[in-house]
């Protein structure tokens, strides 16, 4: 199931559980944990893209060494709400990582790039540790916004 739709993602998972969220961009994916209760998410690590069937593998073992329920990947809209081509590459990612079978949820993700980079240089973080850290606190960003939003 892939779905943007939040609640019938929740019913797909009646019990909660673990959550990964994913910032797909065309170099990196980030990657971020929430605990089963849904109430925070974390930062976990970014992988380098290569081969999607090497990305899913990696993938796949963290989800397993997680013992992840579910998945929630950014949704890259435009500032009006539409389709953008990236969003189109998102939902191709999630139609191939969906073979998992893991319930899919495409969140909306228009600005969360942009609020973890304002929040680094806010901390006063090197342009070179904003580049290392931005993609898994992008997708920390995206899951806490999701899981809040399942919660609610």
């Amino acid at each position: 199931m892939i779905t943007t739709d939040r609640a019938l993602f929740r019913d797909a998972l009646p019990l909660g559980g673990r959550l990964i969220g994913m910032d797909v961009g065309t170099k990196t994916i980030g990657l971020a944990l929430c605990d089963a209760g849904w109430t925070i998410a974390s930062p976990a690590h970014t992988i380098a893209r290569g081969k999607f069937t090497k990305d899913k593998g990696l993938i796949a073992d963290f989800i397993g060494q997680q013992q992840v329920l579910g998945i929630v990947i950014g949704l890259p809209l435009n500032l009006d709400g539409s389709e953008s081509p990236r969003s189109q590459a998102s939902r191709s990612f999630a139609r191939n990582i969906g073979e998992l079978g893991f319930p899919v949820l495409l969140w909306d993700e228009r600005w969360s790039t942009q609020a973890v980079t304002r929040m680094m240089i806010d901390a006063d973080t090197s342009r070179a540790r904003r580049s290392e850290l931005v993609d898994k606190l992008a997708a920390s960003y995206i899951l806490q916004g999701a899981i809040d939003g399942l919660r609610g």
